[in-house]
């Protein structure tokens, strides 16, 4: 019995080597992890699961038991078969990854040549892993170098001067950490739209950010946009403390989804892009997914390319051509607006209407009021479109309103389906005379005859 005490104290030594830090006297080994003062989040080595060939340095929830991954250090150099490694912090505030034959995996680049005696690097409660110097200064944090997973917190930016944005990048399969070929960023010419990329091609295309701050009612929300004039950001937030087990995560798929821990399992409440036709321009040029139906469909004053065939790849064509004089504009409500959009800012509606007037190439505009929203860039925005039309949706309340360009006057297609009813209509109406006619005509020589016979 007296050698429990002992056990006891013993015990508490071991556990002390999961607390949330290093120091440069304290690396991080083989067996170590880090674990946040909230008990949510842990850092240290791993292999994924059904692999012992290669090991990394990442940072997983911790009180779950399904092992699930949010941020990897060194996702395309891992510690080989048989090696160990080592995280250490050093005296210039660097953290730098080797494997027991000295050599370096990964590392960070902080060089802080002055303040760097008490740097410390700490796991935040956040899932955040920073390096912090005695002042509380932080010179480098992991949510500035994403792999596959937003946490709460973390910021997507794109600075549209410079048109660079920070990326989200899916692991290459469901147990290999390296670089797939799928990434997420806002798209770095104007941050207005996220975009998920295949390679160089699109994949999926968010709504435009129209001004609104984007929530819903499970307490899970996109913080409103901040526009400084140069950088554009949203902050993924939450609502609520039992959501801070949740995260959006670029799967190696190409899917973007929102996962909660339900208790049990993780639980889906957004995937994009889901079934049906919400891939990049998957109905074509001039053409829509209808959200209701998860169908193509054309936009009026359009019909198919390809005739009555439900085969959208090559979208639909105007039913009358448009031409740069006899024309109007017509309000579709509820859209996802096209890409590949000119963003011109600071218009009223009516302004933003004669810019695209006065362009004889013009095909439609959207106009939206950003005066309720942090931003720098102006109170409005108008966007401009000319050419074809491509990938757009009818998302009903989530979306604005899309002004297309058609041919004729404003009452140009109600007298167009007044000429055409009256062209089926006319010719029904004469046969219908003419039937009646002959009708008459019999009924008339029936008549006679029978009185013939009686006289």
């Amino acid at each position: 019995m007296t050698l429990l005490p002992f056990c006891i104290l013993l015990l508490s030594i071991c556990f002390c080597k999961s607390d949330d830090r290093l120091t440069p006297a304290k690396p991080l080994l083989p067996g170590d992890k880090l674990v946040s003062n909230n008990g949510i989040f842990a850092l240290g080595f791993f292999s994924p699961e059904n692999s012992t060939a290669n090991s990394y340095v990442g940072i997983w929830y911790h009180d779950i038991p399904e092992r699930t991954y949010v941020w990897v250090a060194n996702r395309d150099n891992p510690i080989g078969s048989g090696l160990s490694g080592k995280l250490v912090l050093t005296n210039s505030s660097d953290l730098v990854l080797s494997d027991s034959k000295g050599r370096i995996l990964w590392r960070t680049t902080n060089n802080v040549t002055a303040g760097g005696d008490g740097a410390v690097a700490l796991l935040l409660e956040a899932g955040n892993f920073v390096v912090q110097l005695q002042n509380f200064m932080q010179v480098w944090q992991s949510y500035d170098h994403p792999t596959d997973t937003i946490l709460p917190g973390f910021k997507l930016w794109a600075n549209y001067k410079t048109h660079t944005a920070v990326r989200i990048v899916a692991w290459k399969g469901s147990q290999d950490p390296s670089t797939g070929k799928f990434f997420l960023s806002r798209d770095p010419s104007t941050g207005l739209q996220i975009l998920t990329w295949r390679g160089t091609s699109k994949y999926w295309r968010s709504g435009l950010w129209n001004g609104a701050e984007a929530s819903d009612k499970n307490g899970y929300m996109w913080s409103q946009n901040v526009d400084d004039g140069e950088i554009i950001y949203s902050t993924y937030n939450t609502g609520n403390s039992s959501s801070r087990r949740s995260h959006w995560k670029l799967d190696y798929t190409g899917d973007l989804m929102l996962r909660i821990w339900s208790g049990q399992s993780w639980v889906v409440l957004f995937k994009r892009p889901d079934d049906g036709c919400r891939q990049y321009g998957s109905c074509g040029p001039f053409g829509y997914c209808d959200m209701l139906t998860r169908v193509c469909r054309c936009l009026d004053g359009f019909e198919p390319a390809d005739g009555f065939s439900a085969n959208f790849s090559r979208g639909c064509v105007r039913k009358e051509a448009l031409t740069c004089h006899g024309y109007h504009f017509s309000a579709l409500p509820g859209m996802k607006v096209p890409d590949k959009f000119v963003y011109v800012r600071s218009r009223s509606f009516e302004e933003c209407t004669a810019e695209c007037e006065r362009n004889c190439s013009c095909t439609a505009y959207a106009y939206a009021n950003l005066s309720s929203i942090v931003t720098t860039g102006g109170p409005s925005r108008c966007l401009v479109w000319t050419g074809e039309l491509v990938d757009l949706e009818k998302t009903g309340v989530l979306g604005g309103n899309l002004y297309l360009r058609l041919a004729g006057s404003p009452g140009h297609n109600r007298k167009s389906g007044v000429r055409v009813v009256l062209k089926i209509a006319l010719p029904v109406i004469s046969f219908l005379v003419i039937l009646s006619c002959i009708y008459l005509v019999c009924i008339c020589k029936l008549r006679g005859n029978k009185q013939t016979k009686k006289a």
